[in-house]
């Protein structure tokens, strides 16, 4: 699974940009890369609502910094430098001293949360416990505009209150970066996966924030979504996406399993709308709706790279209980010795669990970065390649399994094309349509729904019939 080590050389990609990043479909937007320049315009939402650096802007050291570049350190080689010394390793989810499932007991950190609250917890912590100055984290964003969402650096447990919950929205870091540069302390920031390994990426050049970034605390991730996604909701449930003020992707309802996700839109009248995901169009996660394009080359489900990280526990019995539950991995001895004295104190609920059991909880997510990517690693595409942990391979994939990895792409690749036509010739029916016309075949092709999965399921039948009597000749043959 892991990669040869590379070595880190600018010299190796003098060719390699942003502006190749971004055609190559291989930005994620982080803003890592625009740090230094300090311009709050470097990061830009294109046509398709999704953060792009400024093209112009070529940043030194650039190749080595990028989380996306086939010149960048791996999520092993970061592993290794920082948690060689780890109790256990898997090499699906990385080096770690410990790993748990559970929820926080005290306060209304569970209540606030999408899940457990434990991330929002453990950032209360460090700042409770002077270990950190600040928490870089995502917040709502005041005014107007498509970016309802940006980091700030938080000092109390009041502000921290103001990032719980999912945010399914393109933010980026330049800013904050920034801002950790100019005053010295000790920083801790929450992130996704690609976001933690460029941070990391970064401190590797930079000495006064690999100085200042203590802890790093990972999110779980399936994919990342355009603005697209929230102005979506907002035609599906009847209005314009300049009457919406908030969003909040996973209203919690104790009374309904924690995967019956329900969207919820704050209108600035101070009116709602609410909807849940399964009535929507593009609400079928899986089907990849809106997805940055480069999350078609990540192969980091749980943040390899972070302190701790945590996800939700998509097993039962918790995926049914409406509170919430996380899966939690610790690879920082300091984080684990805070969480366990705070197990023993009573402060949480948390039951140690093997590799298995997180894997467990994220199948689907590791399916798609690891059988899926090699597959999709295998086809032909132009520009920069990217170098992943997982070989490229299409050989011994079920047709119907090579169907269903097919069709997110094109969805994820589509779905982008036709909501800007929509948006700009002021049709949502054009975008809605379509999208229900392929959620149907998705959905037909992947859990043999409707009539598209009765016609796929036999047409699999046949195949597998078929193969079964040729396999028996070949026997009968060779005998």
């Amino acid at each position: 699974m892991s990669s040869p080590e590379r070595t880190a050389s600018a010299s190796v990609s003098p060719m390699l940009s942003p502006r190749r990043m971004v055609k190559s479909g291989l930005c994620i937007g982080c803003g890592t890369c625009m740090a230094e320049s300090g311009d709050r315009a470097a990061m830009h939402l294109d046509r398709y609502g999704q953060l792009k650096p400024d093209r112009s802007n070529n940043p030194a050291g650039f190749a080595e910094l990028c989380p996306f570049s086939p010149h960048a350190r791996s999520e092993d080689q970061i592993a290794l430098a920082r948690f060689g010394s780890a109790r256990f390793y898997d090499s699906r989810i990385g080096r770690f001293e410990a790993a748990y499932v559970g929820h926080v007991l005290e306060g209304s950190f569970r209540v606030d949360g999408s899940s457990g609250g434990m991330a929002s917890w453990t950032a209360a912590e460090l700042l409770r416990r002077k270990l950190v100055d600040a928490v870089a984290h995502v917040v709502p964003r005041e005014g107007d505009g498509e970016r309802l969402f940006r980091y700030q650096l938080s000092r109390t447990a009041e502000d921290l209150r103001k990032g719980a919950k999912s945010r399914y929205h393109p933010v980026e870091l330049s800013g904050v970066v920034a801002e950790m540069k100019r005053h010295p302390g000790r920083y801790a920031v929450v992130g996704i996966p690609c976001f933690i390994k460029a941070l990391h990426l970064l401190s590797l050049q930079d000495p006064a924030l690999r100085e200042r970034l203590a802890f790093t605390l990972g999110l779980f991730c399936g994919h990342m979504k355009s603005t697209r996604f929230v102005e979506s909701f907002a035609w599906q449930m009847g209005t314009d996406m300049n009457a919406v003020a908030g969003v909040d992707y996973r209203l919690k309802d104790p009374r309904r399993p924690a995967n019956w996700y329900t969207a919820h839109l704050r209108l600035k009248d101070g009116s709602t709308r609410s909807k849940d995901w399964w009535h929507l169009v593009d609400g079928d996660w899986g089907a990849g709706f809106f997805q940055n394009s480069a999350c078609n080359f990540c192969d980091d489900v749980v943040a390899e790279t972070a302190d701790i990280s945590f996800g939700d526990a998509w097993v039962e019995p918790y995926s049914s209980d409406g509170l919430g539950t996380n899966v939690v991995i610790v690879r920082s001895p300091l984080l684990q010795a805070l969480v366990a004295d705070a197990v023993k104190e009573g402060r949480l609920e948390l039951r140690e669990v093997d590799s298995d059991f997180i894997v467990e909880t994220q199948a689907a997510g590791f399916r798609q970065r690891r059988e899926g990517l090699a597959f999709r690693l295998a086809w032909p595409r132009s520009g920069v390649q990217p170098r992943k942990r997982v070989a490229p391979a299409w050989k011994g994939l079920p047709a119907r399994r090579m169907l269903v990895y097919g069709l997110r792409s094109a969805i994820s690749a589509a779905s982008h094309r036709v909501f800007w036509f929509a948006r700009t010739m002021k049709i949502p029916a054009a975008y809605i349509h379509w999208a229900s016309a392929m959620l149907a075949l998705y959905q037909g092709v992947t859990y043999s729904r409707g009539w598209i999965g009765k016609l796929v399921d036999g047409v699999s039948m046949r195949g597998r019939k078929r193969s079964k009597d040729e396999g028996s000749k070949d026997e009968g043959a060779g005998a």
